[in-house]
């Protein structure tokens, strides 16, 4: 068994080392003057962020298919499919003469009532770069304005290849109007969600499941791990905090959390489909988990938590006639939950960048030479591979952090007061006669 995985593992370690480098070489084979021609910022931000397709597996170029679902100007809804927004073009160097293909936005027309609709991403000139915008061709008191604009512009900027219009966009050499649609179309990050919030619930109710049909008989392997995983949280973190009675009520909401988080951020991890999609690095995606944590908070608070707030229990000079006290109080509300918000979204996309930078280390010393090449291939791939297993252990951690400070948060809402202690007393003494 010892030999077979050391057989596997080597032969892995192979293959992530030559692809790589096969890649860097004939980057820098393409590139006659010895600088790195790849564009380190646009991979890691193109990475990092959403997109209207999911991409194939090692290839930047073609993408699997996603609904762009957008309301146009006029107030019409259109559906179609993301890949009539892109095309994939042969482009011919004319030093080397080698040939690649790279994806490049097109424009989809359709008709509908007797008027022509024209959908694109926006490209690097547009405002919208990236979004699916409408577009609309200039009228005749709209290309003498265009023109002006446009020379005003390489006037103050000599060194941009292309001009940046506010509200005009130029498309295939022509310029339109542009106007950025109401959209609600399936992306990467919206199918992630998803796919997640689907494997969450196949999870949990896969135990619900055995339960009911075995009873009390303890599971294994990975019904076991399941149990044990809920057992540690649901025991460790929410029952010790909160007490039996409450942590029946909040249970359900903060173990969800937790498994959510959790399945997002080793969905992130993964290079192929359904994985790659960066969702807890989505500072959107941590800050509405955030913003459930801060409802269920405050909406379920007890009088004495918002007597606290309202009226602390401080000298009068510090809440009277001046409310010191009060604005402090109140705005640790909202501290709590964008604490909550940045600290799993800058820890996972940190984690996520350090990966891509590794890697994009072997295209920046491909140009140096071949023992630069072969030298960074093996300290990124054994650092990347390190970073992933690191990175592993980071997605447990953060889940389980997210979990505990949103169980503390709750729980601090619901003291009440000098009494809080005679009636956790009390509890804990109802929980030993129940055993």
């Amino acid at each position: 068994m010892r030999k077979n995985f050391k057989i596997f593992f080597t032969l892995l370690l192979a293959f992530l080392v030559a692809v790589p480098s096969a890649w860097a070489t004939e980057s820098a084979s393409d590139n006659q003057d010895g600088e790195s021609n790849v564009d380190i910022k646009e991979i890691i931000f193109h990475h990092l962020g959403d997109g209207y397709g999911w991409e194939v597996p090692f290839s930047h170029v073609y993408r699997i298919p996603l609904p762009v679902i957008v309301k146009a100007e006029d107030g019409k809804w259109f559906c179609f499919s993301s890949a009539n927004l892109t095309e994939v073009e042969v482009i011919k160097d004319e030093k080397t003469g080698k040939e690649k293909k790279e994806l490049i936005p097109v424009i989809y027309k359709t008709r509908r009532d007797g008027k022509e609709y024209m959908f694109a991403l926006g490209p690097h000139s547009s405002n919208h770069k990236g979004k699916v915008v409408e577009l609309f061709p200039l009228q005749a008191g709209e290309v003498a304005k265009v023109a002006d604009i446009e020379k005003q512009y390489k006037t103050e900027h000599p060194d941009a290849h292309e001009a940046t219009l506010d509200g005009f966009v130029n498309f295939g050499g022509n310029y339109y109007r542009e106007y950025r649609t109401f959209d609600i179309s399936i992306t990467k990050n919206v199918l992630a969600l998803l796919l997640a919030s689907l494997l969450v619930t196949l999870m949990v109710f896969s135990v619900v499941r055995y339960y009911n049909k075995k009873g009390l008989k303890a599971p294994r392997k990975g019904m076991g791990f399941m149990e044990m995983l809920i057992d540690f949280v649901y025991t460790g973190v929410i029952k010790a905090s909160l007490g039996a009675k409450k942590a029946k009520k909040f249970g359900p909401y903060l173990l969800t959390c937790f498994f959510f988080i959790l399945t997002m951020n080793l969905l992130g991890l993964i290079v192929i489909f359904p994985g790659g999609a960066n969702l807890t690095g989505n500072i959107a995606v941590t800050l509405v988990l955030a913003l459930l944590t801060f409802i269920v908070t405050n909406i379920r608070a007890s009088k004495h938590y918002w007597k606290e707030i309202l009226w602390p229990d401080v000298p009068m000079f510090l809440k009277f006639p001046l409310p010191i006290m009060q604005f402090i109080e109140v705005f640790g509300i909202f501290t709590k939950p964008a604490a909550l918000c940045v600290r799993l979204f800058a820890n996972m996309m940190g984690g996520h960048m350090i990966v891509i930078t590794l890697v994009c280390l072997i295209f920046i010393f491909a140009p140096i030479g071949y023992a630069a090449l072969g030298g960074s291939v093996v300290i990124s791939i054994l650092f990347t591979i390190f970073m992933l297993l690191l990175d592993v252990l980071v997605s447990f951690i953060q889940a389980y952090v997210f979990t505990m400070l949103s169980t503390m948060f709750i729980a601090m809402s619901h003291e009440s007061g000098h009494d809080h202690v005679e009636d956790e007393s009390a509890e804990q003494m109802a929980e030993i006669v129940d055993i």
